[in-house]
């Protein structure tokens, strides 16, 4: 119970809520392990609750009629996933997959709505949650719809730069993963990363990348706007 409820202060739209309260949300918690490529829910299937991750990341994506897979989201320790269905109470849109072996906690849809009714402080917490999760989701749209896949790269390897606060970082998904979240192909953005290589953009070393020269990468991630 005691690593349970460590696990549930370190979810985000959780933190800050007084100690009582993490505790109510420990209690109705499941410890959940998955293997890299098992399914934490499928696209359709019944809002029964949603995922924390303690460990590894997992993606949310959706496949085409024909086979294509476009990645929505990849999440990581700390982020909710599949929270918008629970409260709707209707069925999940997406699938969820883990990209790596991971943990999650996972919150029963019923008895999370139970403590949600008793404490207006957290389902308030909650709304803001889903706020910054819709405004993730247009900023989604925007870059799939409006921006070329050059600006897009540039715009994913500036984030990756301000999330870890180096010029210097590790890729955080395999090349493949990639250009499915960017809505591409893998020959696309290998094309792409030695094309940034060449005019001396980036220094590419395995998964590692060095901007070399953020500045230029801005205004190209701007350029597609």
């Amino acid at each position: 119970m005691r690593d349970k409820l460590a696990a549930v202060r370190g979810v985000t739209f959780f933190r800050g809520l007084p100690e009582d309260q993490l505790a109510k949300l420990a209690a109705i918690a499941v410890t959940r392990r998955y293997d890299k490529g098992e399914t934490l829910f499928l696209a359709d299937a019944p809002a029964d609750g949603f995922h924390a991750p303690i460990t590894g990341r997992v993606k949310v994506f959706r496949t085409s009629p024909a086979g294509k897979e476009q990645i929505l989201h990849v999440f990581g320790p700390g982020e909710a996933v599949g929270e918008v269905p629970v409260f709707e109470g209707g069925t999940f849109p997406a699938q969820c997959e883990a990209v790596e072996p991971c943990e999650t906690l996972f919150f029963p849809r019923a008895a999370f709505r139970d403590i949600l009714r008793d404490d207006p402080d957290l389902a308030m917490r909650m709304m803001a949650m889903l706020s910054q999760r819709l405004r993730i989701l247009v900023n989604k749209i925007d870059d799939l719809s409006l921006k070329e896949t050059p600006a897009r790269v540039a715009a994913y390897l500036l984030l990756l730069r301000s999330s870890t606060d180096s010029d210097t970082f590790r890729l955080d998904l395999p090349k493949g993963q990639i250009a499915l979240y960017l809505g591409t192909i893998q020959e696309t953005l290998s094309r792409i990363f030695k094309r940034f290589t060449d005019e001396g953009l980036i220094d590419i070393r395995g998964r590692e990348i060095t901007l070399l020269d953020p500045d230029r990468l801005r205004e190209l991630a701007d350029e597609g706007r």
